[in-house]
């Protein structure tokens, strides 16, 4: 009876040791798997492997530990109450684990694209696709991966696995009731997946909504950020962008057409303008050297409209182009011209006024 009952003592005891020492076997193997990962993966510099050993590492931990857990609990066939308890729980981390990873997973795909489609380049048309592309698509992943993982959990519970059920079988009807509910969000949801396959903007797309000049900045499920040229944010409902009109400058390239109005005397000699700006735009290295033309646009009563029309690799470029050939252009006029610069004839009113009472009188 006293070996028996001291048998019956040291049974927790010899659960505790073989369940510690399965953890420290788990870490030490995860520790050594990762510091071979970092001498022979992060020291190379390459993006992809050192953002899986990044992202990967804990969550990475946290199933080890859990497999490790898992084993050993079956090794030592733990009955009951207590068993089951035990089986369950690593059941759930294990679950978040492997949800974990995969979240982490969807991070390293997109930095991978980040770093092999540079949005910073002058023509950066396919990588600011491509990051459209990854970032919702991402972002549908994480959802997606959370919900299932979410309702796993909830079928692993016996009194709620109802409610993990109904998300799985009742998609219709929960999708339904959802609609009715959120169909604001439910629409801005749609409208995220449609914006990712048509693309009407892009990250880093030039656009002006609202009558606000912009680069798109951020892309979610729901809502677009629009980075303002003052540097404030406008936050937008992403289905604003599917059923309101907007500009995008940057849809189809980024190289950009802009333009200086300019009014002017009727004495103003054109051509010359006209070489001086093309002397102008040779000179500077804003212009890409593709288009650029000097017209007369408007006759009004007192002066004429001129239009200068330049070409550039972007908008930000071609904002700094057109006030540059702005201020060179009226620098020229004021030292060159001066008579060419707007003026009020009242000189010539004031004559026309008293011929015209001579006449009468």
């Amino acid at each position: 009876m006293l070996l028996a009952a001291g048998t019956v003592l040291s049974r927790p005891l010899m659960v505790l040791v073989v369940m510690a020492g399965s953890v420290l076997v788990a870490l030490a193997l995860h520790a050594a798997l990762f510091a071979v990962l970092d001498r022979s993966w992060v020291r190379r510099g390459e993006v992809l492997q050192r953002s899986l050993v990044r992202h990967v590492r804990m969550p990475a931990r946290v199933v080890a530990v859990a497999l490790a857990l898992d084993i050993a609990v079956a090794g030592l066939a733990i009955h009951g109450t207590a068993g089951t308890a035990s089986a369950h729980t690593l059941g759930v981390v294990l679950v978040g684990g492997v949800a974990w990873a995969i979240v982490g997973l969807t991070y390293v795909l997109e930095e991978a694209a980040g770093a092999r489609f540079d949005i910073s380049a002058a023509d950066n048309l396919r990588a600011r696709r491509v990051h459209t592309q990854v970032q919702v698509f991402r972002r549908i992943a994480v959802a997606v991966v959370s919900f299932v993982a979410l309702a796993v959990v909830l079928l692993s519970f016996g009194p709620i696995r109802a409610i993990g059920e109904s998300l799985l079988a009742s998609a219709g009807l929960a999708g339904l009731v959802i609609g009715l509910a959120a169909r604001p969000a439910v629409t801005n949801l749609i409208a995220g997946i449609q914006i990712a396959f048509t693309q009407p903007i892009k990250v880093e797309d030039v656009v002006v909504v609202e009558g606000h000049w912009g680069r798109i900045e951020e892309i979610t499920l729901t809502y677009v950020t629009i980075r303002v040229w003052d540097l404030r944010r406008l936050v937008v409902p992403i289905s604003y962008f599917t059923s309101t009109p907007f500009e995008n400058w940057t849809r189809s390239k980024a190289d950009i057409l802009g333009w200086v109005h300019i009014e002017v005397d009727y004495s103003a000699p054109v051509a010359e303008i006209r070489e001086h700006l093309h002397q102008i735009l040779l000179a500077s290295p804003r212009w890409d050297g593709k288009v650029w033309t000097l017209q007369v646009t408007g006759a009004g009563s007192e002066t004429i409209q001129l239009r200068a029309l330049m070409s550039a690799r972007d908008s930000a470029t071609s904002w700094d182009l057109q006030c540059e050939v702005r201020e060179r252009l009226i620098e020229f006029l004021r030292e060159e011209h001066p008579y060419a610069l707007p003026r009020l004839r009242t000189e010539g009113v004031a004559k026309a006024g008293i011929a015209a009472e001579q006449i009468d009188g």
